[in-house]
C-alpha cells in the first residue's frame, strides 16, 4: 500500500498534509481511516505517542520504527537545542548510551536531518540544526505571526542602522572641516611668526654691528 511506502521511505520527511485536506476527507470514516491516522502520526507524532495509541494503528515495520524515531528526533531537537541522554533514552525507547550514540550519528546526522555535537562526559547532545517536520494544526497561523513580528523588529533595526550611519557620516565630515580649520590656523600662525621674526630681524639689522655693540659716535659723525 502507498501509505506503508511513504511513510517507510528514507528520503520523505514531508507529508503536506496541511496543504492537501482532499486526502482527509476521502479517507475518514472509512475503513482506511486507520492509515490516516498512522500518516498524521507520522506527519505530527512522535515515537512515544504512537505507542500510546498502537492499538489504535496499524503495526509498524522495522523501517517505519526507524522512521518514525528519526521523526521524533525532529520534534525534541525544535523544542530544545540541548538534549540530555536520559531524555533521548526514554523518548527514542533505547536501552543504552551506546545505542543512543550509534542512532544519533547513523540515523540523523550521518542522513542530514540533525547536525550537532555529543558530550559524553556531560551526556547530553547540543543541537546545531535541525530540519523541520509538517505544520501542525494552527501551527501556520503562529507560524505568519512570528515572522511578521521578526519583519517588524527587522525594519526597526534597519531604520536605526540607517540612522547611525548618516550620524557617522556626518561626524565624519565635521571632524574633516576640524581638522582643515586647524591646519589653515596652523599654517596662518606659522606665516604670522614668520612675517614677524623677519621684521625684527631687519629692524636689528639697522641699529647694530656685527658684534651687536652700538657706535653712537660713528652715528653722529655721519650726521655732520
Amino acid at each position: 500500500m502507498l501509505f506503508r511506502s511513504v511513510v517507510a521511505s528514507s528520503v520523505i520527511f514531508f507529508f503536506f498534509l496541511s496543504s492537501d485536506q482532499s486526502i482527509t476527507v476521502q479517507l475518514q470514516g472509512t475503513e482506511d481511516s486507520k492509515y490516516l491516522d498512522l500518516l498524521q502520526m507520522f506527519a505530527h507524532g512522535t515515537w512515544s505517542q504512537y505507542n500510546s495509541n498502537a492499538s489504535k494503528l496499524p503495526q509498524l515495520m522495522p523501517e517505519q520504527v526507524l522512521k518514525l524515531k528519526q521523526l521524533t528526533m525532529l520534534t525534541l531537537a525544535e523544542a530544545n537545542k540541548v538534549l540530555p541522554y536520559d531524555v533521548l533514552m526514554h523518548e527514542l525507547d533505547v536501552v543504552n548510551v551506546r545505542e543512543l550514540e550509534d542512532f544519533l550519528i547513523n540515523e540523523c546526522m550521518y542522513v542530514g536531518i540533525v547536525r550537532g555535537k555529543l558530550d559524553q562526559q556531560r551526556r547530553f547532545f547540543e543541537v546545531q540544526f535541525a530540519a523541520g517536520r509538517d505544520l501542525r494544526p494552527g501551527q501556520l497561523g503562529n507560524m505568519i505571526h512570528t515572522l511578521s513580528d521578526w519583519l517588524g523588529t527587522s525594519d526597526g533595526l534597519l531604520i536605526t542602522i540607517q540612522e547611525k550611519i548618516k550620524w557617522a557620516d556626518s561626524m565624519s565630515e565635521l571632524d574633516k572641516k576640524h581638522k582643515k580649520e586647524n591646519v589653515e590656523m596652523l599654517e596662518e600662525a606659522k606665516n604670522a611668526l614668520s612675517l614677524k621674526a623677519d621684521v625684527d630681524f631687519r629692524g636689528h639689522g639697522r641699529f647694530a654691528e656685527p658684534g651687536g655693540i652700538m657706535d653712537f659716535g660713528e652715528d653722529r659723525r655721519s650726521k655732520r
